[in-house]
């Protein structure tokens, strides 16, 4: 189980996480087991108007959990559109999409953490 910071003027989180790159291509799937991190896609390029879903293999996720995403750093702010779907146990996948009018070659940075949840 992760460790929170709970101190008042804190942030509240996993107070120890992960980094990853992807290997070969933005649909490379990646492992990182930490309830957050930050996952550097490969810098492969993404015409214009087209998405990539790759897989986070993740021991700390469970099926009920949420997973926060952000565009943390690297590559063009506000150039593409982000998305978690099929969050399983062990499991959940991401897609990107460039919404840029170009094709963009770039490495950006992915920041996420995994918020505990429960279906009772």
């Amino acid at each position: 189980m992760s460790q929170f910071e709970t101190s008042a003027g804190k942030l509240i989180g996993p107070t120890t996480g992960g980094t990853v790159t992807q290997a070969t291509s933005k649909a490379t799937g990646v492992t990182i087991n930490a309830a957050s991190g930050q996952i550097t896609m490969n810098n492969a390029a993404l015409a214009d108007a087209a998405e990539v879903t790759f897989t986070v293999t993740n021991s700390e996720v469970a099926a009920t959990d949420v997973i926060v995403l952000n565009h943390g750093s690297g590559g063009t702010a506000g150039a593409y559109w982000l998305c978690v779907s099929t969050v399983a146990a062990g499991s959940f996948k991401i897609s990107v999409g460039n919404l840029s009018g170009s094709s963009k070659s770039e490495a950006i940075v992915l920041n996420f953490v995994a918020l505990k949840g429960a279906s009772s």
